[in-house]
C-alpha cells in the first residue's frame, strides 16, 4: 500500500499560502491549505498573519509574536488580515493584526520589531542531540510502517501532515512517533523546508512559524499515554507565542527542544527552545492549549 505522499511541490504549496494578496493599505487576503485535517492548521494561520505584520514594516525584524486563537477556521474560505500600525518608535515597532473568516475574528495577534543593536549576549547552551542525518524522517517511518502492516491507520495522521507541508521532520526518539505509552512531558526533533526557499528574511521567520506549531501541543500529553489524534481527544490551541533571537533560516536543520512543565483544568502548557545547527538559540516558544477528554455518548 502506498502511504499518502503529496505529488505536487509541497513546499511550493507552503509558499503559496505565505504569499498575501494586498486589499488596500494594510489589508490582505489569502486562501489557506488543507495539510490532513478538516480544521484549518494553528501554524499555517499564525504564519500568515506573522506574515501580514512583516508586510507593514521595514528595516525590523520581528522579535515577540503573541496569538490568541479565538475560533477554529476552514480550510475553504479565504482569510482576510486587517494590520493595526499601533507604534513605530525609534528602535520598536508594533502592530495587531486581526485574521477574519467569514467576518468573524479568527486570530488576533501582538507583533513587536526590533531594529538591529548591538549589546550584550549570553544563552543557555543547547543541548546534546544526534545529527539529523543519522535520525530517521517521519516520512520514513511512515513508509516502513506501512510496508510492516499494510495499512495507514488515524495514528499516521500527524506523520503524513509533515509531508504535505513540505517539512523534513527527524524525530530524536523514532519510537516514540507512534506509540501511546507513557513518557516524560518532554519531545525534539530537528525539522527544516524540504527544499532551498528565497532569501527574503521574512519568509523565513514566517516558516518559522508555520513550523512552530507541529508537534507542540502534544507534548502536554505524553506522560498521560494520550496521543493528541485519537477521537477521544479536544486539541485546540488558545495562545501561541514565539520570541526570534537571532536570524535564521527555516531551510537549513533546526532542532525544535519542548517541554511541559504543567497541565491543569483541561489544557496543557508548553515551552520550546529552537536551536540552529551551530548551536545558536534562535528561537524559543510557549503555549497554552485545550487538552479536553471528550465524554463518551
Amino acid at each position: 500500500m502506498t502511504p499518502p505522499f503529496p505529488t505536487t511541490d509541497a513546499v511550493a504549496e507552503v509558499l503559496g499560502v505565505l504569499d498575501l494578496r494586498a486589499l488596500g493599505k494594510d489589508r490582505f487576503r489569502a486562501q489557506p491549505r488543507e495539510f490532513g485535517r478538516r480544521r484549518l492548521y494553528g501554524g499555517q494561520i499564525f504564519a500568515q498573519t506573522v506574515m501580514a505584520a512583516q508586510l507593514t514594516v521595514e528595516d525590523r525584524a520581528p522579535h515577540a509574536l503573541h496569538a490568541c486563537f479565538l475560533l477554529p477556521g476552514t480550510p475553504d474560505d479565504p482569510v482576510d488580515f486587517e494590520v493595526e500600525r499601533l507604534r513605530d518608535g525609534g528602535a520598536f515597532s508594533a502592530r495587531r493584526v486581526n485574521a477574519l473568516q467569514n467576518g468573524r475574528v479568527i486570530l488576533s495577534l501582538m507583533a513587536s520589531f526590533h531594529r538591529k543593536e548591538e549589546g550584550f549576549e549570553h544563552q543557555i547552551e543547547m543541548p546534546p542531540a544526534p545529527e539529523p542525518e543519522t535520525l530517521a524522517s517521519t516520512s520514513s517511518l511512515l513508509a516502513d510502517w506501512v510496508q510492516q502492516t499494510g495499512t495507514v491507520p488515524h495514528s499516521m495522521l500527524e506523520v503524513s501532515m509533515t509531508q504535505r507541508m513540505g517539512l523534513d521532520v527527524h524525530p530524536l526518539e523514532p519510537d516514540s512517533v507512534f506509540g501511546d505509552k507513557v513518557r516524560p512531558p518532554e519531545y525534539a526533533h530537528w525539522f527544516r523546508v524540504c527544499r532551498t526557499v528565497p532569501d527574503d528574511p521574512r519568509l523565513h521567520y514566517a516558516l518559522l512559524a508555520f513550523a512552530s506549531d507541529l508537534c507542540f501541543l502534544g507534548t502536554s500529553l505524553r506522560p498521560h499515554g494520550v496521543p493528541w489524534y485519537v477521537p477521544s481527544m479536544q486539541p485546540s490551541t488558545v495562545d501561541h507565542s514565539l520570541w526570534i533571537h537571532r536570524p535564521l533560516r527555516a531551510d537549513e536543520w533546526l532542532l525544535y527542544v519542548m517541554d511541559s512543565p504543567t497541565a491543569q483544568n483541561a489544557r496543557g502548557f508548553v515551552r520550546g527552545a529552537i536551536y540552529d545547527r551551530a548551536g545558536r538559540l534562535v528561537a524559543s516558544s510557549a503555549q497554552d492549549g485545550l487538552i479536553r477528554p471528550l465524554k463518551a455518548r
